[in-house]
């Protein structure tokens, strides 16, 4: 099996170390180029002992597997320069935001097997929460070894195509609302009083078993809030806080507009470019 990654930022290191780790393929399968980075490549090729060239003949032909991971403001002269090399057998597989599966087929063709996958940055330590949308050309033999791909670096779901957007919003950016939030809590408990340092590593060990009471335990959300708080005690009162300032419907409306934004920017983009072929 030959998989090939097409960029080699940050996500398609995670990718490359969960599919050594997960023993999903060997180091030397895998092949990776990149727009210019040659630092980055050279570490890319030291680290993890795969291929890396700058010919994309090279990179991309006899490729079982073609990871498409480069920023999407280069996605398009990216498709068209690989788009000749790209062989009937491969299944191509794009990590881009807002970059639709029609979009794809109209540059390299609609005869081949194409996924989107929408993974977060939690993939870097293996904890991505990643939706997959297959085009009709999947067989389920590639639809499972996609599956396979994006659980060495986390959970996976397969959604339909037209739910991306809101999953963007949800998951995709949601490392960083939670990110927010614990800064609001790290900064909180200095003005308490308490050391920044034991703060962080409270506040971590709170998430990691509230995230594990939710996996585990069976129970909605809303249940086990409604255990922790008991009336007139220190939870209700600050959730009272929360409910005055309207924390939940903030929230609601963060996701909401972060999914609007994602089928915005993937709409302009693809209007900006669809007829440029």
């Amino acid at each position: 099996m030959k998989i090939s990654f097409i960029g080699a930022g940050s996500m398609a290191e995670a990718m490359i170390t969960g599919l050594i780790e997960r023993d999903i393929c060997q180091c030397d399968q895998i092949y990776a180029t990149n727009g210019g980075n040659k630092i980055k490549l050279a570490e890319l090729e030291n680290r993890y002992r795969i291929h890396t060239s700058y010919d994309l003949k090279e990179i991309v032909s006899g490729a079982d597997i073609i990871i498409f991971a480069v920023k999407p403001k280069d996605a398009d002269a990216a498709l068209r320069n690989i788009q000749p090399f790209i062989e009937k057998q491969a299944l191509f597989v794009s990590v881009l935001a807002g970059i639709s599966l029609a979009f794809i087929e109209e540059r390299i063709g609609t005869d081949h097997a194409i996924v989107r996958a929408m993974p977060n940055t939690s993939a870097s330590v293996g904890k991505s929460a990643t939706a997959v949308t297959c085009n009709r050309n999947v067989s389920s033999a590639q639809e499972q070894l996609t599956l396979d791909i994006f659980s060495s670096i986390g959970m996976t779901a397969i959604v339909e195509e037209n739910q991306l957007d809101a999953i963007t919003g949800l998951s995709g950016s949601g490392p960083a609302y939670i990110y927010y939030l614990v800064e609001a809590m790290e900064q909180s408990a200095v003005e308490l009083g308490l050391d920044a340092d034991i703060a962080k590593r409270l506040i971590i060990q709170t998430l990691s078993g509230a995230a594990d009471m939710l996996l585990t335990s069976g129970k909605e959300a809303a249940t086990l809030r409604a255990e922790v708080t008991s009336p007139g005690g220190t939870t209700e009162a600050g959730l009272s806080v929360l409910q005055q300032n309207g924390v939940k419907e903030a929230l609601m409306e963060c996701v909401k507009t972060a999914a609007k934004q994602s089928a915005k920017l993937g709409s302009m983009y693809e209007k900006e470019h669809m007829n440029s072929r």
